[in-house]
């Protein structure tokens, strides 16, 4: 069985991680943990703009691979086949096509419980991947229920 987990190096990502260890165990799963980096928006690739923000821009993705390499070697730690992954591009359809290419069973996501306004401006990756795959979806609710 593969697992492709979703992370967005957050304060919610040790939750999801958590979650996604136990879902592994019990199934006895590979694990493939995703953080997808988007692009900036006037940003796309390495060949335009200006040096410094290049630089910052690698910089960053550094720093995001050696965090998902961090968390793929605590897992390994515990026993878990697991592949660190960090591509860029849009979120949502990223992970669609990465739950594809690696014959993902079940895609395990977080849920930051936003409110109704940040959803219609900004939208839901939750949302968006759960409308437009039949694989299914384990989504940890990161937020405190009140």
């Amino acid at each position: 069985m593969n697992i492709l987990v979703c992370i967005d190096l957050s304060d919610s990502t040790n939750k999801i991680v958590q979650k996604a260890k136990e879902l592994a165990k019990a199934v006895s799963a590979k694990l493939w943990v995703l953080h997808v980096a988007e692009p900036e928006p006037d940003f796309v690739g390495f060949d335009i703009g200006p040096q410094s923000v290049r630089d910052s821009r690698s910089k960053q993705f550094h720093q995001e691979h050696r965090q998902i390499q961090e968390i793929a070697n605590r897992m390994r730690e515990d026993n878990l086949d697991t592949t660190a992954l960090l591509v860029q591009g849009s979120t949502a359809e990223t992970i669609l096509m990465q739950a594809s290419s690696l014959n993902t069973d079940i895609i395990v996501l977080g849920s930051h419980g936003r409110g109704a306004v940040y959803k219609f401006l900004v939208g839901s990756v939750s949302e968006s991947v759960i409308r437009k795959t039949e694989l299914p979806i384990f989504i940890v609710p990161t937020h405190k229920r009140i």
